[in-house]
């Protein structure tokens, strides 16, 4: 927690009120963890039919050909639309 913490959101909530109300455009950018890329385990649900599984590795090891994938999102505040790369 840094003591700053608060008074640098307001800050950046004005200074994006500001500029659309200016009709500039204002994004917010957001990244997430990196991910292994190829067929993983995924603790999420899907439901296939039966006696048919999807064949995944048995370890998680980084794949050295596919590597990592770093997902990241774009969202256009005043336009209400977004992007996930």
């Amino acid at each position: 927690q840094h003591p700053d913490r608060d008074a640098q959101f307001r800050y950046l909530n004005e200074q994006a009120r500001d500029h659309r109300e200016a009709g500039q455009p204002v994004i917010s950018v957001d990244t997430k963890k990196k991910e292994l890329v190829g067929e993983f385990k995924n603790n999420g649900r899907q439901w296939r039919p039966a006696a048919d599984p999807v064949q995944v590795n048995v370890h998680d090891f980084a794949d050295p050909q596919l590597g990592k994938a770093v997902p990241y999102g774009i969202y256009d505040l005043a336009a209400d639309t977004g992007w996930v790369n």
